[in-house]
C-alpha cells in the first residue's frame, strides 16, 4: 500500500441511468466500485448532475484504507437517503481526500439478452 495511494482524487462518470430491477434472476442496477490503496480512509463527496434539476451534493461515501467497496445506486443507505430516479439521465462526480480508483457498472435487464457493462470513470 502506498501512502498516497494509486489513482486520482477527482472522478467523473458522465453516463449514468438507473434501470428498473425487472423480473429476472439478475436484477437491474448500477454500481460504483471504489478501491482505496492509500494508508488513510477515503472520504468521498458525491455530486449528481441532472439535465432538468439542480445538482444533488448530500451524498458522502467512506472507504477504509487498503479497502474496496461497492456502492449501489438503488440502495438508499449507499446514497445517503437520496432516491435516484429510474430511467433518468444523470452524471456523477466523486471528490476524494486521497487517491482512489473508480469503476462504474450497470446491469440492464429490460430486454431478454440483458446488457451488463463496466467502465472506468474519467479522471485527470
Amino acid at each position: 500500500m502506498t501512502s498516497n495511494g494509486i489513482g486520482k482524487q477527482n472522478w467523473l462518470i458522465p453516463d449514468c441511468e438507473l434501470p428498473p430491477p425487472g423480473d429476472g434472476v439478475l436484477k437491474g442496477h448500477e454500481s460504483v466500485i471504489v478501491v482505496n490503496d492509500s494508508n488513510v480512509d477515503a472520504e468521498i463527496k458525491v455530486t449528481l448532475f441532472f439535465p432538468d434539476r439542480d445538482p444533488v451534493s448530500t451524498i458522502t461515501w467512506k472507504v477504509g484504507a487498503g479497502r474496496v467497496r461497492c456502492f449501489r445506486m438503488n440502495e438508499l443507505d449507499d446514497m445517503c437517503g437520496f432516491e435516484v430516479p429510474l430511467e433518468s439521465q444523470y452524471a456523477m462526480k466523486l471528490e476524494s481526500n486521497c487517491n482512489i480508483v473508480v469503476q462504474y457498472g450497470r446491469l440492464d435487464n429490460r430486454q431478454t439478452n440483458l446488457a451488463y457493462y463496466t467502465t472506468m470513470a474519467f479522471s485527470q
